[in-house]
């Protein structure tokens, strides 16, 4: 590559100027299967990613001749941003020794990685919603034309500077024409389902990598935040790994989202962690997570108060809870049954008989009373009373009255053991209030939590750092020290030498064989007498005063610090005796060793050195008390985060449970509404119905009505 006029033939890579780095070589953008160089053309003044590949794929010319032929159909007009660049396969294109290989000739795109996009933007909430709206709009350009990239990720998804998307490395992408192949790979591992084989080769290849960066990108622009607690810098990821896909009940970064208080976030989440487990070819397709795709992709309707869409079969609940909640069919209401029609039916011959006796009774009345009977109320009353007793008795028997009491009494106590509407619904509303609440409440506690427990973790880093430097500050002063302890306990070493050697020439010169001016012999016995036989008996002399002759005397200093009074030595005779022994001092001072042999250095270097060693092992065993801290103290990290996430976790369970019986709830009572409503109305009917089957009804039904 470095020498492109030799290595290409094509026209346009001849001579092309290769981008160089630091040390003059070529840079390459290394991959699993093949390495990237940017080529500016001599002859075009055209810039190009030429593709090298480092193995072999079967059928690689058919595929990339199936997927050009495919990319060059798309109408530019028709997708939602241009994504799309241009390529070229160029089978023979470059010679290795005496071989010749393919390259791949794409368009160079001044662009950046999603992940550099979002280290510089994370912060800007709007931009990364609408890098999410292009990014879900690429996806349903490609399933719109049937097309499947095969690895999205953030290291080909890059983004202009008009904050459009592009699209690069088509290795694995799926086009029609090659319905039927297998994959040639299988994506980033951060970005696929642990589900994916090598078998998955279709339309529905994208899926789950789409619904993993969409959630990223929701997640960021919600909270962004997320991108520094869950993104690691130059991370081959957004903000969920494969980790987290394969075991999610122990992923603390799923957890997070999970339990994010933003619904789009958290219901996002669990979906990508439902996606999971299950087979690429039943996966959703992303558009179902983007409202104004949603309504075209579902037929579901709106719920009652405000609530979520219900899907349908469900049985009235909302869109999110479908396949989580067993759907339930809606009773139908009760109707009132064995009602029997409005008003009297056909008459009997108790009606026959009231009918016929009632007129006559009350005509003999009337003319009972004309004739002259009034003064006794009582006896013209009997007739018509008797009429109206049997008349009456009649309207008792009439089958009628009692259907309707009968149905009357179950609507009613069907209706009693209903709760009423508008009081079920008003404490539905304060639970789901007080819930909501306490779960704001624990959503946020979590991730402080974990914040608290990271923060304990970096302080006792600190505080272990601390004592570290602290301890090896000392134990570095202690070391450095021994150098100088070292001369000094040499030079130490060599001064008791030198004294000694003093010493032992001051005791060999005898007072008595070499007297001083002025010491005789009678003199000389004496000082022996006192303890001074030799010059290294005493250390000098002291004057005194006599006061009793009024004179000055002296006295002699013994090696051991003590002074004697030898009779005969006055001052004179002790300076002569200071001055003899000085001059001995100095003549034996000239002739003293003036340095340590071999022998008398080695067992003090040997002492240095044994400190110094110790020293050093000292030194080392507080860098390994420290790891071994900082060991721990990750350690009651990992522990405590793992006790906080497996804690949430449960409480998410609790709480999605506590949701699903809401829903529950809020079916119910739609239903105990509807149901409500419906005995009302019949009780209703039911009591018109009794007003029309009463006494005055039925005179009206013996003579007005058949």
């Amino acid at each position: 590559m470095q020498h492109t006029q030799l290595c290409f033939q094509h026209p346009e890579l001849k001579g092309a100027r290769p981008e160089l780095t630091k040390l003059g070589l070529p840079r390459a953008i290394s991959g699993a299967f093949a390495s990237v160089f940017s080529l500016t053309s001599d002859t075009s003044g055209q810039r190009y990613a030429i593709k090298c590949f480092t193995r072999h794929v079967p059928d690689q010319e058919r595929r990339y001749q199936a997927i050009s032929s495919r990319l060059a159909r798309l109408n530019p007009a028709e997708l939602s941003q241009p994504w799309n660049l241009g390529f070229e396969y160029l089978p023979s294109a470059i010679s290795v020794g005496r071989d010749r290989y393919p390259v791949l000739k794409m368009e160079w795109a001044e662009a950046v990685t999603l992940s550099s996009w979002l280290d510089d933007n994370h912060a800007h909430g709007f931009a990364v919603d609408r890098m999410a709206e292009r990014f879900e709009a690429l996806t349903r350009d490609l399933a719109a034309h049937e097309i499947a990239h095969g690895d999205l990720q953030h290291g080909n998804l890059l983004v202009a500077g008009d904050d459009t998307l592009r699209l690069v490395d088509y290795d694995g992408m799926y086009v029609p024409a090659l319905d039927g192949m297998g994959g040639t790979e299988r994506g980033h591992r951060n970005y696929q389902s642990p589900m994916r084989g090598n078998d998955d080769f279709g339309v529905a290849l994208d899926r789950f990598s789409a619904w993993v960066i969409f959630l990223s990108l929701k997640a960021i622009a919600s909270d962004p935040a997320l991108w520094n607690r869950l993104h690691e810098p130059s991370g081959e990821f957004l903000l969920l790994t494969e980790d987290d896909f394969k075991n999610p009940g122990g992923s603390t970064r799923l957890q997070t989202l999970l339990t994010h208080p933003d619904r789009t976030v958290s219901g996002l989440a669990d979906q990508v962690r439902s996606l999971a487990f299950q087979p690429l070819d039943v996966l959703p397709p992303l558009a179902l997570a983007v409202p104004g795709q949603r309504v075209a992709a579902t037929n579901s309707t709106a719920s009652v108060g405000g609530a979520k869409a219900a899907a349908p079969g469900t049985g009235g609940l909302p869109g999110w809870m479908a396949g989580h909640v067993p759907p339930q069919s809606a009773p139908t209401p009760t109707e009132p049954s064995g009602m029997a029609p409005v008003g009297f039916r056909t008459r009997t011959w108790l009606d026959v008989a009231s009918a016929v006796l009632l007129p006559p009774m009350l005509i003999a009345t009337v003319l009972m009373v004309v004739a002259g009977f009034s003064a006794s109320p009582v006896g013209p009353g009997i007739p018509v009373l008797a009429a109206l007793a049997f008349t009456a008795f009649a309207w008792s028997r009439r089958s009628e009255r009692t259907q309707v009491r009968a149905a009357l009494a179950k609507l009613t106590n069907e209706l009693g053991q209903l709760d009423d509407p508008v009081k079920a619904a008003e404490k539905l509303r304060k639970d789901r209030a007080k819930f909501d609440a306490a779960e704001a409440k624990r959503t946020a506690a979590f991730p402080r939590a974990l914040d608290k427990l990271t923060a304990q973790y970096h302080g006792e880093l600190k505080e272990a750092e601390k004592r570290k430097v602290r301890k090896q500050r000392d134990m570095d002063k202690k070391i450095d020290g021994l150098a100088g302890e070292l001369s000094r306990a040499l030079a130490k070493a060599l001064s008791e030498k030198q004294s000694a050697y003093v010493r032992d020439q001051l005791s060999r010169r005898l007072i008595a064989q070499s007297p001083p001016t002025g010491i005789g012999p009678k003199l000389a016995s004496r000082l022996a007498a006192a303890g001074i036989r030799t010059a290294a008996d005493f250390t000098g002399y002291r004057p005194v005063q006599n006061t009793h002759y009024n004179s000055t005397g002296a006295v002699l200093v013994l090696s051991n610090g003590r002074v004697i009074d030898v009779h005969g030595i006055g001052e004179t005779k002790a300076i002569a005796l200071d001055i003899w022994r000085k001059r001995l001092v100095a003549s034996a001072e000239a002739r003293q060793p003036t340095s340590l042999s071999a022998s008398e250095r080695r067992p003090i270097e040997q002492g240095v050195a044994s400190r110094r060693a110790r020293f050093t092992a000292q030194r080392k065993d507080v860098e390994s008390e420290t790891d071994a801290l900082r060991v721990k103290a990750r350690k009651q990290m990992v522990d405590g985060q793992d006790r906080l996430t497996r804690a949430n976790s449960v409480a998410g369970d609790q709480a999605r449970q506590q949701r699903e019986e809401f829903s529950r709830r809020t079916v119910g009572l739609q239903q105990n509404s509807a149901l409500h409503g419906t005995l009302s109305d019949s009780v209703e009917a039911a009591k018109l119905r009794q007003r029309e089957l009463s006494f005055v009804c039925y005179l009206g039904f013996l003579y007005f009505r058949r």
